[in-house]
């Protein structure tokens, strides 16, 4: 049974920072691209950020590019999303995702529909107060 757990989540004030994490159990993470989605009250879901299987190609949507940077380490089954500069907008719940890697690439997994994923997180809030 796949199962992806988020943390790192919480309330922080805007110009401050956040490392979301993910860990990932049940596949085996070089077979999946991963990445970070979110979805704030009202709006559909985005896609943040993701990345290959072995991470050398990352896709960061344009609103969090220079501020966000995604990462993985395999051998610990980890997905991380260090968060910069955070902006009241970026208040959101964050989910992680995984696709099998033959479906997309970074990108298009990112600009993917929710049902194209293989496996999410159940998600972690982030607030950000102004």
């Amino acid at each position: 049974q796949v199962q992806m757990m988020e943390s790192g989540g919480g309330l922080v004030q805007a110009g401050g920072s956040l490392r979301l994490s993910c860990t990932v159990s049940g596949l085996r993470p070089e077979d999946y691209y991963m990445g970070w989605f979110r979805q704030a009250p009202g709006k559909e879901r985005e896609g943040v950020s993701c990345i290959s299987w072995n991470g050398g190609i990352t896709y960061y949507t344009d609103s969090v590019k220079g501020r966000f940077s995604i990462s993985r380490d395999n051998a610990k089954s980890t997905l991380t999303l260090q968060m910069n500069s955070l902006y009241p907008e970026d208040t959101a719940t964050y989910y992680c995702a995984a696709v099998y890697y033959a479906k997309f690439s970074a990108q298009g997994m990112c600009e993917g529909a929710p049902n194209d994923m293989d496996a999410w997180g159940q998600g972690t809030l982030v607030a950000v107060s102004s």
